[in-house]
């Protein structure tokens, strides 16, 4: 079979091997794909292999030798998966690879934003505490995570590696979900979503988006957060109303912010969340530690193997 990977810089830059999947037939990678070249390089591919190069219908129909997309990562919203479908293509994702990943990025940023260790070893290393009269020094307030509120909006698997780790530091977990009594948790309260703006310390998104949840982190939602909360965001980006987050910064009308996603990836020089107060922003990397990488790698292996056996795993749509 003739396998082509569309943008497989991501998930490998040099650090993996791509021996596994040329057992599998003849293998063309490509770091990145830019749009307009999707099907003149997809053009005579059986399966094709992508993470964030857009497959969209009319390129499929440009594909007629075309059986089988593999989205190297959990979300294929960059795949017409109907499209696909009508012209019988088997589309399948890789999910839960990097569920403690996320989970340990989602306390990262929490962590910087509550005790500053990265602001405080930059002043460090800027001599401030060379020159400073006292022993000690800090230069925001610092915040025990013990008994304070982490709200967590959804709860598959990632939300729930999150509450297990909120849990550890002593914190008060309460979770907005549509599915309660199937993923209960001890430690864990279940309420509605507008309770969970309003009673928590810090929330973290941890829910899928869709055409009913997106931009619902607005003016109005970020108005009823306690002014010392902070918003995490480790899911995706068009959740939350990016123009509406950074006012609510700037007037201090939250205490900060963390986010790993934003809505359009790579985002423009003169975003707005780039100024603004106490906003940490790190450029999508909860998925990409080394471990998590290579279970990417092998499931999509695995999922190129199910398919050429007739048995396809985890096919979307």
């Amino acid at each position: 079979m003739n396998i082509v990977v569309l943008d497989g810089y991501a998930l490998n830059p040099g650090d993996l091997s791509w021996d596994a999947l040329k057992t599998l037939g003849k293998v063309t990678v490509y770091d990145r794909t830019p749009p307009e070249l999707v099907a003149g390089r997809a053009k005579d591919a059986d399966i094709i292999l992508t993470n964030k190069a857009f497959v969209p219908a009319d390129t499929i129909l440009q594909l007629p030798a075309l059986r089988y997309i593999g989205v190297m990562a959990t979300g294929y919203n960059i795949v017409d998966v109907k499209a696909a479908r009508e012209r019988g293509i088997t589309v399948s994702n890789v999910p839960a690879y990097s569920t403690a990943s996320v989970a340990q990025l989602t306390f990262a940023l929490l962590l910087e934003l509550v005790q500053g260790v990265a602001l405080h070893a930059d002043s460090v290393r800027k001599g401030e505490w060379a020159q400073n009269p006292d022993f000690s020094y800090w230069k925001q307030p610092l915040w025990e995570l013990q008994h304070k509120t982490l709200a967590i909006i959804g709860f598959g698997q990632i939300g729930q590696a999150v509450a297990r780790i909120a849990l550890a530091f002593g914190m008060r977990v309460i979770v907005s979900h549509k599915h309660p009594e199937r993923d209960k948790m001890n430690g864990v309260a279940f309420t509605d979503q507008a309770t969970c703006f309003r009673e928590a310390d810090a929330v973290s998104l941890h829910c899928p988006l869709n055409a009913e949840n997106k931009g619902f982190v607005n003016a109005a939602l970020l108005a009823t957060m306690k002014p010392s909360a902070f918003l995490i965001n480790t899911s995706r980006g068009p959740l939350v109303n990016e123009e509406d987050l950074a006012a609510a910064l700037n007037a201090g009308l939250l205490a900060g912010a963390g986010l790993d996603v934003l809505g359009t990836e790579p985002p423009p020089a003169g975003h707005p969340l780039f100024k603004a107060k106490n906003c940490l922003v790190t450029p999508h990397i909860a998925w990409a530690t080394v471990e998590a990488r290579k279970r990417l790698m092998d499931k999509v292996v695995s999922n190129v193997k199910a398919f050429q056996s007739g048995r396809p795993e985890h096919v979307v749509g």
